[in-house]
């Protein structure tokens, strides 16, 4: 006991250090793994950087994808998957809403978490636009994709984006509340590709409001140190 403090108090000293080094042994281990892109794991790459949490960040190459898919380690013969203590949860938008659930950046209310899955849910769509153009398997095909993407699939649903952003803050902050979430960083992720591969089509030039909002989330201090260091990938 320590010298000057009665019995009891020196018992709940001993018991308040217990439940810290408790609570320091709980928080799980992370382990991602997805190809060497950013990809469908950047998501959660980024909500990673923002709560400053360690993880394990395995990336395949290409080659030694089918010994891996082989293993049957992935639940549907895809990646991303997140390992939590080692249970492994698979689909990159799962891990994702997972994770900000678990770091705070998923909304503050049961509402604001509707309004972050609306988001989400809407860039999905684009992203699937941009996936049947990227894998198209002739250029007939892909010229078709392309033409709905860039003429219906991206206008209608950043027209639909930035009038939701411009509801909050009149769109000076970000798309739901007033820190980021989930959402603003499955955004950052997204366009990502539009400022990458989508150069000439210049598809953001007529929404000053989204790339705004895309240059406030980067100089966001843990994001931009995050995007200085992260492994540079064409995609």
């Amino acid at each position: 006991m320590s010298q000057g403090i009665s019995p009891l108090a020196d018992a709940l000293v001993s018991c308040s250090n217990a439940r810290r080094d408790t609570s320091r042994s709980a928080m799980p281990t992370y382990k991602l793994t997805y190809f060497d892109l950013r990809g469908r794991a950047e998501p959660s790459r980024l909500l990673f950087a923002v709560a400053g949490v360690e993880y394990e960040d395995v990336r395949i190459q290409r080659e030694q994808w089918p010994n891996e898919k082989a293993s049957g380690k992935y639940p549907f013969g895809q990646m991303p998957v997140l390992e939590v203590d080692g249970q492994v949860i698979a689909q990159s938008i799962a891990i994702a809403r997972y994770l900000a659930n678990e770091f705070g950046l998923a909304g503050k209310t049961n509402l604001e978490k509707a309004k972050v899955d609306m988001i989400v849910d809407a860039i999905g769509d684009v992203s699937k636009g941009l996936g049947e153009m990227w894998f198209a398997n002739d250029e007939a095909k892909k010229a078709e994709a392309k033409e709905k993407c860039l003429t219906k699939t991206i206008p209608t649903t950043f027209t639909g984006l930035e009038k939701i952003l411009m509801t909050n803050n009149g769109g000076d902050g970000f798309f739901v509340g007033d820190s980021l979430t989930m959402a603003d960083l499955i955004f950052l992720a997204h366009t990502d590709y539009h400022v990458d591969q989508l150069k000439e089509e210049n598809t953001m030039a007529a929404f000053p409001k989204l790339t705004a909002l895309r240059e406030r989330i980067l100089a966001q201090p843990s994001v931009k140190q995050w995007v200085e260091a992260r492994p540079k990938t064409k995609i």
